[in-house]
């Protein structure tokens, strides 16, 4: 079978990992790569012998890619994503897929009328631990209550990554689409109302560097989030993933062996070492589940690349997949409205 002809858009953290996960799998060829600072970017070998462009546009006319991978600031991911598949190719978008509820599902209207696959970047799907982790919660009967943060203490170039995703978003949507998705795994029930507050703890940047949402579901399950960024951020408490309902808890735990972590590590923010299970019936043992043979960052980026592949050689139905994005999308976009409008907001 012929390789996917892929070109890669945008070459920052995310980008150049998928970039370089394409090539690790025979699959793929990444025939161009593109960012608006081409010139001076030095590339690893493994990418030498990909063209390089610095317009979007002139790349996907000239090459004709089965595969265009999107990977630059939010703002552009729609339009981006759009352009590919009108053009015959099939997507990968980075996360979150557009900065509109209306602009993700048209992303995803295109995508159903062109027959193209599209798979979005939530990483945390193709990851075993929290595949595990979310099997575990649907055993905990209904409702649920879920409890989860990821705060940053970003400091140096992880800082400035930062300040330039808040020119689109707040963390409390860039990193909650991870997090309300892995809730909205964990309970068929449908998400109604979001209620939100946030902070603005800088004046490096216009929008609101620490944010915290409840949403309600209509089984009864709540849950909240947090995600603050910025070098003023406590190191204390940065990582919780935790759930409970009728029948015990759920709780991704950092062993002793992860001391020392730092909240800004990439690594860290899908880290999971051992899932605690609790059950409500004393008279059962706790237990722990040993992950820390767990992919990497850059292995997960591999796994998602190679779960496109397989939705294009199998024709994949991934209709749940788009529209999940979608959901997870309105739920953190209704708790940024939340804080500016200061009212519960309606789903």
């Amino acid at each position: 079978m012929a390789k996917k002809r892929v070109l890669v858009v945008g070459l920052g953290n995310m980008g150049m990992s998928h970039a370089l996960a394409y090539t690790r799998i025979d699959g793929y060829e990444v025939v161009g790569v593109c960012t608006r600072n081409i010139e001076s970017k030095q590339l690893p070998e493994a990418l030498q012998g990909a063209r390089k462009y610095a317009n979007f546009e002139q790349a996907l006319a000239e090459l004709k890619p089965d595969v265009v991978s999107v990977n630059t600031m939010p703002d552009t991911h729609a339009d981006y994503a759009i352009k590919a598949m009108e053009a015959g190719a099939h997507v990968f978008v980075e996360k979150p897929m557009a900065i509109s509820a209306e602009d993700a599902e048209k992303v995803v209207a295109v995508a159903k009328r062109t027959k193209r696959k599209l798979v979005i970047g939530y990483i945390l799907r193709q990851h075993p631990s929290w595949i595990k982790f979310i099997e575990i919660a649907r055993e905990l009967g209904t409702p649920l209550v879920f409890r989860m943060n990821l705060n940053q203490q970003s400091n140096g170039e992880t800082w400035s990554w930062h300040k330039r995703l808040m020119d689109s978003f707040p963390p409390i949507v860039d990193c909650g689409v991870h997090y309300v998705d892995v809730m909205c795994q964990m309970t068929d029930a449908k998400p109604i109302r979001v209620h939100a507050i946030g902070a603005k703890l800088t004046d490096e940047v216009a929008k609101n560097n620490y944010g915290q949402l409840q949403v309600e579901f209509d089984d009864g399950s709540v849950g909240w989030y947090e995600a603050g960024w910025g070098p003023m951020v406590s190191e204390q408490s940065f990582f919780i993933k935790d759930v409970f309902g009728p029948l015990g808890s759920a709780s991704i735990v950092m062993a002793e062996n992860t001391a020392g972590v730092k909240s800004d590590d990439i690594n860290a923010h899908t880290k999971t070492s051992q899932i605690l299970r609790h059950y409500t019936d004393m008279n059962k043992p706790d237990m722990r589940y040993d992950m820390s043979d767990e992919p990497n960052h850059d292995d997960l980026c591999e796994r998602e690349q190679r779960y496109l592949l397989k939705a294009i050689d199998e024709d994949l139905d991934l209709s749940a997949h788009m529209d999940d994005g979608v959901k997870s999308l309105k739920i953190v976009l209704a708790a940024d409205e939340s804080i500016h409008s200061h009212q519960v907001v309606a789903l």
